[in-house]
């Protein structure tokens, strides 16, 4: 494995990989060599490089996780792919279908691994819901609500941080309102027919707040929201005809020893708490990469539900942005 970036998210993975009986982490990139000496001398990693594409082109990596900035990650999925390198790269994927059909139909020529980094879908707190709704003891499903919160202002960075540059993919939608999204669309089993949403554009001209609702096959709905300006919150709660299923903290899962857990409110008698396994967060998209890469099975997550994360994403903003609903198979 090999770091394409020292971003502080990596900080996440690291564990993961050298938890693995099947990863090695091997190298980092850096712009500079400097940086990229020093992040390698803090995480003790053996091999550092000035320059991304230094690194793809050296012959010493057989994946890469890619957490650059949103806008830079079609363009160095492409770089990887074309180097022959495996890529699991961050969400969002990209910021355009475009970017998104260019970089599915690279894996496709190179015949390399593409995977999109979302953690919590391979968690089994998320697999257990999904089971749940599935095996039909939700009965039938009607609604799902699911928000993600936290405020960027109160950061070290501030108006710095690049989440806020609406030239980066910046954008509570794109960063946190994703997993939301992500999550109705893994729940209810396809993507939304259409959407509406609605924003508060912050001074930095992107979405600080951004509310949407997503309308599926069978008279179905999913509600989502997100912030930049508000304390840190997640929940996600599956409404069906014979109860609800409550998830706390759905996409970050035992991260940091934060309690976590599924509760079942049938329409009839108490509430139920369901046992989920535990297991560090970031384990499952590490261990599904190795399996695609060396055993040759189907990621989890697959590009055409990642094509569609994008698709729903980019139906959203558009809808904000006309004050309509905007039907997906318009994007």
């Amino acid at each position: 494995w090999g770091l394409l970036s020292t971003a502080n998210i990596n900080r996440r993975l690291i564990p993961a990989i050298r938890a693995s009986q099947r990863g090695e982490l091997v190298a980092v990139a850096s712009r500079s060599q400097t940086s990229a000496d020093a992040y390698a001398a803090q995480w003790q990693i053996p091999q550092a490089f000035g320059s991304y594409q230094a690194m793809l082109d050296s012959g010493q990596v057989d994946a890469v996780y890619i957490s650059l900035p949103n806008h830079l990650h079609a363009e160095w999925t492409l770089c990887a792919l074309r180097s022959g390198v495996h890529v699991l790269c961050e969400k969002p994927f990209a910021l355009s279908l475009a970017d998104v059909d260019a970089m599915i139909a690279a894996a496709h020529e190179t015949g390399q691994v593409l995977a999109e980094a979302f953690m919590y879908r391979h968690h089994r707190q998320i697999k257990t819901a999904g089971d749940w709704v599935r095996s039909g003891r939700l009965g039938e499903v009607t609604v799902i609500r699911s928000v993600f919160n936290f405020d960027i202002h109160g950061g070290a960075k501030g108006l710095d941080n690049v989440r806020l540059a609406p030239d980066k993919g910046g954008g509570s939608l794109w960063d946190v309102g994703c997993y939301p999204v992500s999550l109705a669309q893994y729940l209810m089993g396809e993507a939304p027919q259409s959407v509406f949403g609605v924003q508060v554009v912050g001074q930095t001209g992107v979405d600080e707040v951004f509310c949407g609702q997503m309308h599926y096959s069978g008279s179905r709905t999913a509600q989502i929201s997100c912030s930049f300006s508000t304390p840190f919150h997640m929940a996600a709660e599956v409404i069906g005809t014979a109860g609800r299923l409550l998830m706390d903290r759905p996409f970050l899962p035992g991260l940091d020893s934060k309690p976590y857990g599924l509760t079942f409110y049938p329409a009839d008698g108490e509430p139920v708490q369901l046992p989920v396994e535990d297991d560090y967060l970031y384990n499952g998209e590490v261990e599904d990469m190795h399996d695609a890469i060396l055993d040759g099975k189907p990621p989890y997550l697959t590009l055409a539900e990642t094509r569609d994360h994008v698709r729903t994403i980019l139906a959203l903003y558009e809808s904000a942005r006309c004050g309509q609903v905007v039907a997906l198979d318009e994007i």
